[in-house]
């Protein structure tokens, strides 16, 4: 039965263009008989960096998505640059911004001292990811875990990969597509950004024109542009710190999609979602925006389908001992 079923997804797989995941054999209880108190030691750890910072929430699940969209979900965004390759924190989208890796050196040291060589680096992202958005009053979902780390990083892909916070829709859903996400996965999982802060070069194009006083994105809140243009001036303050929903930003519910419908979204890539009146993602936007459950449905489904994607595992990669750096 398990050769028949190797060969089936194979053949499958020899017809169609499919993510490197598609037979990956991840599940929530891989740890169960090597590693039971796992979720335990993440929780205890990211409970204490939440407490002490809300913040820090949004900081760990951004970390797991911009694992994923380079390479995989693989752990490769933890890596420190070496003599031989420039790693992934240098890219632009993460130089200066990328945070939380001190709370996965604190679970990873802990999970060592318990269970030595068994855990990955990959799996610890995914799970604090998980357990920060329910911290902040969001769903809860089982991870499926098994990811092993990877062995090298791209600093070219994060850059080219990672998609950043002037893109359209059209852009968007390309970006997503190519990891095999559909549009309703973008627009969900963009819901990210009901918690967390964004740094001023990051929506200053919407503020101003550089012409005039004026605000370059017609779309944009007058107020709300008021508010934004007093906290990130249109030469300065570069890494000046706005909150991706200004109305409840320590809490992981619905409101940024209210915020869009009322033009109130901080990035671009943020308000896109609402642009075109009946649009597919505008559609998706007004449903969530009314149906706080739905998204939590929705948002759990692509988390693991993103956590799905091209994972390295069975004898591909290895268990990092420390996260920063490949086995020696």
């Amino acid at each position: 039965m398990k050769k028949a079923a190797k060969t089936l997804c194979v053949a499958i797989a020899s017809l169609v263009i499919l993510s490197a995941s598609t037979c990956a054999q991840l599940s929530p209880s891989f740890y169960n008989g090597t590693c039971r108190d796992v979720s335990h030691v993440v929780w205890k750890v990211v409970s204490q960096a939440v407490g002490n910072e809300k913040r820090m929430a949004a900081s760990l699940l951004r970390l797991h998505f911009h694992d994923c969209f380079v390479n995989g979900c693989d752990g490769s965004v933890l890596l420190d640059d070496t003599a031989s390759f420039t790693g992934e924190k240098s890219a632009g989208p993460n130089k200066n911004s990328l945070r939380g890796f001190e709370v996965i050196d604190a679970i990873k040291s802990q999970l060592e001292s318990q269970c030595p060589g068994i855990v990955s680096c990959a799996d610890i992202v995914a799970l604090a990811a998980q357990t920060s958005v329910f911290m902040l009053g969001g769903p809860g979902w089982a991870v499926p875990l098994g990811r092993r780390d990877s062995t090298t990083a791209s600093r070219d892909a994060a850059n080219s990969q990672i998609p950043p916070p002037v893109f359209t829709v059209s852009e968007l859903t390309s970006a997503f597509q190519a990891k095999g996400l559909s549009l309703k996965d973008m627009v969900v999982l963009s819901g990210a950004h009901t918690i967390g802060a964004a740094q001023c070069f990051t929506f200053r194009n919407r503020l101003y024109s550089f012409n005039s006083t004026a605000a370059s994105d017609p779309t944009i809140d007058a107020s709300f542009l008021a508010t934004l243009q007093s906290s990130c001036p249109k030469e300065s303050g570069d890494d000046q710190l706005s909150n991706l929903d200004a109305v409840t930003p320590n809490r992981f519910d619905n409101q940024y999609y209210k915020n869009l419908q009322k033009n109130k979204g901080l990035l671009t890539s943020d308000q896109e979602l609402f642009s075109g009146t009946g649009s597919d993602a505008a559609t998706l936007v007004s449903s969530y925006a009314s149906n706080p459950l739905t998204f939590w449905r929705d948002f759990k489904e692509s988390m693991i389908k993103m956590g799905d994607i091209s994972p390295l595992t069975g004898t591909n990669g290895e268990i990092r001992k420390n996260c920063h750096f490949v086995n020696s």
